[in-house]
């Protein structure tokens, strides 16, 4: 035993001086002990944003935690290596978060696919153990089988779990639930020390806390524990037109005020044909809705509000009269409310049937440029106002997402940052301008970067007179993401010292700089 650990710790070392030589000589698998590396492919360079293409040295392909403890410790005990590691989900990242220039990239989808499930009897919580690298869409596959589900979602469901766990999770469940990771019972995390710590809110708290919304800096899940509850049968999904948008936030603030009427809500701008229709795409109803969008010089801008509400079709608890006395409260155009009924499976995947469609006319594997923020409740008419004067209603492309959250249901030990709220509104707002920008039809890199100056002006903006702050953030500088954290920063950078001393993990975001100053902490 000890003679094949210290041929690992050579085999180690080896792969250590190969990736600080400036020739990279990784161009076939190579297996250093228990640890078999592959050359980069262009998956671990590239996301879903198309923006950055940052080439890993090596890839690892892990089949436990411990491969990832074992690269770690290696690394975190070496004073030989630069390298960074970061860890790939599904590669939904826009500014490539997931990537790690001549470092290491660890896919973590190589994890085995384990669930194991608990149903809880009367009384009792019920949960699902699950590996980092399972997507939520197969957990949602599995979990149904037993009539249970994740109480929070996100909107596309071929994420992984660690991924949207290391962010936050958000969907139209968290005004109801709290985000993903408001939903967590216990992690199993490989620290960039390389050390595998089970942790939960009452064992290693601040571990637990430090990596949940902790962008990768802290430690890589592995393992989650996720809440569950009872699943319904069917949905009824509701749509609601608006041309004002103050009547359109006072609905959605209205709906969110109601949770135990109302299981989701979101909403969305509709600024020209193209997303009124994008946006249609998944919903199974006729809608007559034939808007008059003006003109380019004077376009006319109409909203759009969507609630569901969960069919328990065994207790029969007559869900037409809940939509019914719920409509009655709004304020939507004269006839223009819609629902459908749907399997809850159809309803959370709903985001899949969109990628078919856009997947079938090319508009998938393109530049997103997308932005997402958190904009205070006092904020968000200003806001709007300062989207509008920064983008072109007629000729965007893409949909722009809308809709309110509520600050009670977030843990503010995790590491996510919220919008300060000096007139304690409980309401805040989640806004994603999910733009596509295709370069066959003309988008190319000029184009490009005026989108993404034109959405970093937002976001500056949004930041200094409204407060507002990016969600899946993307800021060029460490100064900036100081700036981003706030007062937040000192206990952010206090536990990057405890957990991740040496700035291994997490280089794509370029929060911490790998270098000599990284340092154990004490």
């Amino acid at each position: 035993m000890e003679i094949a650990m210290v041929c690992t710790r050579v085999s180690i070392l080896i792969l250590i001086l190969s990736l600080c030589s400036p020739y990279k000589f990784i161009q076939s698998p190579m297996d250093f002990g228990p640890l078999n590396l592959l050359p980069t492919s262009t998956t671990a360079s590239s996301d879903f944003g198309r923006i950055l293409f940052h080439s890993p040295a090596a890839v690892l392909k892990p089949q436990s935690s411990s491969d990832i403890s074992l690269l770690l410790s290696f690394l975190s005990g070496s004073s030989l290596s630069k390298v960074t590691v970061a860890a790939r989900g599904a590669g939904h990242s826009i500014h490539g978060q997931a990537q790690a220039l001549d470092g290491i990239v660890v896919e973590m989808c190589s994890l085995p696919s384990e669930i194991e499930f608990y149903k809880g009897g009367d009384g009792e919580i019920s949960f699902a153990d699950v590996n980092g690298g399972v997507m939520w869409i197969e957990l949602l596959e599995q979990s149904l089988k037993l009539g249970l589900a994740p109480r929070s979602w996100t909107d596309y469901l071929y994420l992984t779990v660690g991924g949207t766990l290391s962010n936050a999770g958000i969907s139209g469940q968290t005004f109801k639930h709290g985000p993903q990771i408001s939903n967590v019972l216990q992690l199993e995390v490989v620290t960039g020390r390389g050390e595998i710590v089970t942790c939960s809110p009452n064992k290693d708290a601040d571990l637990f806390n430090a990596v949940l919304g902790g962008l990768g800096q802290f430690g890589i899940i592995t393992r989650a524990r996720i809440l569950l509850q009872e699943a319904p049968q069917k949905v009824k999904w509701v749509r609601a037109f608006y041309d004002d948008f103050g009547t359109f936030t006072k609905d959605q603030e209205l709906l969110v005020s109601m949770p135990d009427m109302v299981d989701y809500v979101e909403g969305f701008i509709v600024l020209n044909e193209q997303s009124l229709h994008s946006s249609s795409v998944a919903f199974p109803a006729n809608v007559n809705f034939n808007p008059d969008f003006g003109t380019k010089s004077s376009p006319k801008i109409y909203y759009c509000i969507e609630f569901a509400v969960h069919d328990y079709q065994p207790k029969n608890n007559k869900v037409d009269q809940v939509i019914e006395v719920i409509s009655r409260k709004m304020s939507y155009m004269v006839s223009q409310l819609y629902s459908v009924e749907v399997s809850y499976f159809d309803f959370l995947n709903r985001v899949r049937m969109e990628e078919m469609s856009l997947r079938s006319i090319g508009m998938w594997e393109v530049h997103h440029p997308w932005l997402n923020m958190f904009v205070p409740k006092a904020g968000i008419n200003d806001f709007r106002d300062l989207l509008m004067d920064n983008i072109s209603p007629d000729n965007f492309e893409g949909l722009i997402l809308i809709y309110p959250l509520l600050r009670d249901r977030w843990d503010t030990n995790t590491s996510v940052v919220l919008p300060d709220s000096g007139s304690m509104d409980l309401v805040m707002y989640v806004v994603g301008i999910l733009r596509s920008a295709n370069p066959d039809d003309g988008c190319s890199h000029d184009c490009l970067q005026e989108l993404l100056r034109r959405h970093r002006h937002i976001a500056d903006t949004a930041g200094v007179r409204i407060g507002a702050k990016q969600y899946l953030g993307h800021h060029p500088t460490p100064s900036e993401w100081h700036k981003h954290f706030g007062r937040r920063w000192e206990r952010f950078a206090e536990r990057k010292t405890r957990f991740d001393p040496l700035h291994i993990l997490g280089p794509g975001q370029g929060i911490f700089l790998r270098s000599d100053n990284a340092a154990y902490g004490s």
